[in-house]
């Protein structure tokens, strides 16, 4: 089967550069100092690949996550790094002995919900300076006494410093993750435990501290990601079919806002012409296009890219449009809550 027998809009991904950017990073990251982040790809098969490559170990984002992994044999040590209230079917998955299941906490009530739920193992989670979850730095360790009071084993602590992972500048990025890595390093002092969990793709090669780094987005890339000069390829591509052409200069293509995620910006279209805006069906592009035409948009934001859809087609090369290769389609078998 080739891309262009696929109905459109259709996600597909490049072999080759899977593999490109899957041993790069093993390279610097080999088996469990890399810990992969489903939440990026949503898809069990794509996590097989990374399991083959020696990450046995997978960060997951929900509970549905976890229970996908689970089910394709992939629990062998499944981190949830998100809090949550109520961890009952984390606690099944346990009592079962389907999966090994460590979740973030960062306060005294989703402690509770994780020894209530029945999940033994936590990871104090630290504020490093983003806006989002995590504990006061000076709470940590009382909060991990806490957690061994209520029965829970603490693995060490995780700190994500995800509002430095798109900065263009280099130097200026390895500079503040130190700083917020030391932040980090002071929590696992009081903390204890073997873990310190964290980084993301823009923090690669700059994260000195985590002993296990939680990427997703290198897999495949993304246009936010490609503008850093890292060594990972862009690999994914929705493909669209122009359905409208304009003598005036423009073509509606037939995948837009319900296909793409547009929270880092617009896609970038693949060869000549630009991307106008994009609406709830469609994506406006100038250039020369002939209705019926394949035409290849790379999205700017991969991870909620992919969740907007059922399947990914694995290419031989993605770069020949409607005339790649369809080797393998995986199920985009992790979305849901």
């Amino acid at each position: 089967m080739r891309a262009g027998d696929l109905t459109t809009p259709a996600l597909l991904a490049d072999a080759g550069v899977l593999a490109h950017n899957v041993a790069t990073m093993s390279a610097q990251r080999p088996g469990p100092a890399l810990r992969p982040h489903v939440k990026a790809f949503k898809c069990t098969a794509l996590a097989g690949r990374l399991a083959g490559a020696g990450h046995t170990g997978f960060c997951c984002a929900t509970v549905r996550e976890v229970e996908g992994m689970a089910a394709a044999g992939l629990g062998a040590d499944l981190l949830l790094a998100n809090e949550v209230l109520d961890a009952r079917r984390l606690g099944a998955l346990v009592a079962t002995d389907t999966a090994r299941v460590t979740v973030a906490v960062d306060s005294p009530e989703t402690i509770a919900a994780a020894a209530a739920g029945g999940v033994g193992e936590v990871l104090i989670d630290v504020d490093v300076g983003m806006p989002r979850c995590g504990c006061d730095p000076v709470d940590a360790g009382r909060l991990a006494d806490e957690a061994r009071v209520a029965g829970l084993m603490v693995r060490g602590v995780m700190g994500y410093e995800g509002h430095l992972m798109h900065d263009p500048k280099a130097d200026r990025r390895a500079a503040a993750v130190a700083d917020a890595m030391a932040i980090l390093a002071a929590a696992h002092a009081e903390v204890g435990g073997d873990v310190v969990s964290g980084g993301g793709t823009g923090s690669w090669d700059s994260n000195r501290l985590v002993t296990e780094l939680q990427a997703g987005s290198y897999v495949l890339m993304d246009g936010d990601y490609a503008r850093m000069g890292l060594p990972f390829r862009e690999g994914l591509v929705l493909l669209t079919t122009a359905v409208s052409v304009s003598n005036r200069g423009w073509a509606a293509l037939d995948g837009g806002l319900k296909a793409l995620a547009m929270d880092s910006g617009d896609p970038v279209l693949v060869g000549d012409g630009e991307v106008l805006f994009c609406s709830d069906e469609h994506t406006t592009v100038t250039g020369s296009f002939t209705v019926g035409e394949r035409v290849g948009l790379r999205p700017a934001h991969i991870d909620p890219t992919i969740a907007k859809h059922d399947t990914i087609h694995l290419v031989d090369d993605v770069s020949a449009g409607a005339d790649a290769e369809v080797l393998e389609s995986w199920p985009v078998d992790l979305r849901g809550w």
